[in-house]
């Protein structure tokens, strides 16, 4: 799988993935034009959309309607290294649960991909231009800049 963003003034990326664009932007107060969702809400929303389509699915194969489902995220910075410190999820589903049903739903919601992704961290790999250039390799004795 794969997806790429690229730079397009300001604050401004996007994301391209197929035929899907979406734009990320920084609010005004932190250099952008607010465009679009900060990285940071685009990464709470992925996870909170995440969930949703989880608990969606389950209501669908136990016949309760989705009618009104959504999916609330609050979210706090920490500190050493900055990052996304806490996550707070609540999903709303206005109709009666029994006990057994809304523990099975919580256990599907827990198990979101995104959820699992962050529970179990990925391997990461960052790397700058890992295909060089002919033009970009130094010449013999010389050392590059």
């Amino acid at each position: 799988m794969k997806l790429t963003v690229a730079y397009h003034g300001g604050a401004r990326y996007d994301i391209t993935s197929g035929r899907h664009r979406v734009i990320t932007d920084q609010p005004v107060e932190d250099g952008g034009h607010d465009a679009g969702m900060s990285p940071v809400e685009l990464f709470v929303g992925s996870v909170a959309s995440c969930v949703g389509y989880f608990v969606g699915q389950f209501c669908a194969r136990h016949e309760i309607s989705r009618e009104g489902l959504s999916v609330e995220a609050e979210w706090e910075t920490a500190e050493g290294p900055h990052r996304v410190g806490t996550i707070a999820l609540v999903i709303h589903l206005p109709h009666r649960l029994s006990p057994d049903i809304k523990e099975r739903l919580l256990k599907v919601a827990h198990a979101c991909t995104v959820h699992q992704s962050l529970a179990v961290a990925p391997n990461l790999s960052i790397k700058l231009n890992p295909h060089t250039h002919p033009l970009a390799q130094p010449s013999e004795g010389k050392v590059p800049l």
